[in-house]
């Protein structure tokens, strides 16, 4: 028994460490600071002075597929945008409810606004590489933002962005919203999602490096410049993936360009999916790009189960077998070790503190925390499902889409 609570604390002291770290350098973008100018006595102001650097107009590019429950709210925090000139440009992909009219009546009331229309989807594309891919070329602006339909932000999201942008070594950057959460689905596994990024991901060695595997970010924010799009093909480099949270951050690493994220907490709220059947599909559609990749299933499954669920397990094991021992007037029996009481302890709070820190640091729900080996076992449940379904041929596609074939 011991040595099983032994590789369960070897299995989770590294994320926990990983995690403190991880937690000074997963920063929001610079805040805009004043900068008056002292002319004749009188203090003056512009926008670029606000900004403290020279200012770039924007392309706010949004793909949208069935997105009547919350375009509208998503396209009115981007128009209230503070101290930015900025275009926004909807590509409606083949939509079969209201989307394209609801975008169609903003944008007659807000010349910054248009609607566009996606072409055909072609062989092998997932629809939103190539309606992302579309919107790049309608685009006016050297600065480019991919943002979600279902994302919205703070006045200040998109200045701040572009600062930590130019400010940043990265060609790329990406901000992770606060997720926001309803059903209990969704509040047991979307918060992992912060949790999962400081406790694997190294940001020291992230920033340093330019190695592929280093490569992360959050679909639903991306910010770039067309320059740099351009010449990694944009998301004609990652035509068939259905994770470009993964795959387009790489995409920059592997032509040499750096990749950077943000903690977009403040600035952006998002609610990526709004029943149990979402939570799963759309988690399970991205699984085998990442966790439940053939090469790395196995390994995820093994450290997380150590280090993350069967510390729980075995300390409520201890538990009830001291409190059977306790009650018992033959004390002949052996007692569990106090080692093993001590180790199985330690190693439940190394997994659980993370989590109920990222719970209180990202505004997540408190109930997903205390559930947090229920959670972390429905997540692996979830890579399983995606794994089985890739290998019988029937990989989980999206909103009526089949998953396209990966190149």
């Amino acid at each position: 028994m011991i040595v099983i609570a032994w590789i369960c604390l070897i299995c989770a002291i590294g994320p926990a460490i990983l995690y403190l770290w991880n937690s000074f350098l997963f920063q929001e973008p610079p805040h805009i600071q004043p900068k008056p100018i002292i002319s004749n006595n009188n203090i003056e102001y512009t926008i670029a002075q606000r900004i403290g650097i020279s200012q770039s107009p924007i392309s706010v590019l949004v793909p949208a597929r069935n997105e009547e429950y919350g375009i509208a709210a998503c396209l009115e925090s981007v128009l209230a945008s503070r101290n930015v000139e900025l275009e926004v440009i909807v590509l409606d992909d083949h939509s079969t409810d209201c989307t394209a009219e609801i975008v169609r009546k903003m944008a007659s009331s807000d010349s910054r606004l248009r609607l566009e229309h996606a072409p055909q989807l072609p062989a092998n594309w997932c629809g939103k590489q190539h309606s992302c891919y579309a919107l790049s070329k309608l685009a006016q602006f050297e600065v480019l933002t991919f943002l979600d339909a279902d994302v919205r932000l703070h006045p200040d999201a998109l200045a701040r962005m572009l600062l930590f942008l130019q400010q940043s070594k990265a060609e790329i950057v990406s901000g992770f919203p606060r997720q926001e959460t309803g059903t209990f689905l969704e509040k047991l596994v979307l918060p992992l999602i912060n949790w999962l990024l400081l406790c694997w991901l190294p940001f020291g060695l992230m920033r340093h490096y330019c190695w592929s595997a280093l490569g992360a970010g959050c679909g639903q924010w991306f910010m770039t410049n067309r320059t740099t799009y351009e010449a990694i093909e944009g998301h004609a480099a990652i035509k068939s993936s259905l994770h470009d949270g993964i795959t387009l951050p790489r995409a920059f690493r592997n032509k040499g360009y750096m990749s950077d994220i943000c903690d977009a907490t403040q600035l952006a709220t998002c609610r990526m999916y709004r029943s149990a059947s979402g939570v799963w599909n759309g988690l399970a559609k991205n699984a085998r790009e990442g966790m439940a990749n053939t090469g790395q299933i196995g390994f995820w499954t093994t450290i997380l189960f150590f280090g993350q669920i069967l510390p729980f397990i075995l300390l409520a094991i201890i538990a009830s077998n001291n409190i059977t021992q306790d009650r018992t007037e033959d004390n002949a029996s052996t007692p569990f070790h106090t080692n093993t009481l001590f180790l199985a302890s330690a190693t439940v709070a190394l997994a659980w503190m993370p989590r109920l820190h990222a719970a209180w640091r990202f505004r997540q729900s408190l109930l997903g925390a205390i559930l947090h080996p229920i959670g972390i076992a429905t997540l692996l449940a979830i890579q399983w499902y995606s794994v089985y379904r890739a290998l019988v041929g029937q990989p989980v596609g999206w909103k009526d889409r089949p998953a396209p074939r990966l190149s």
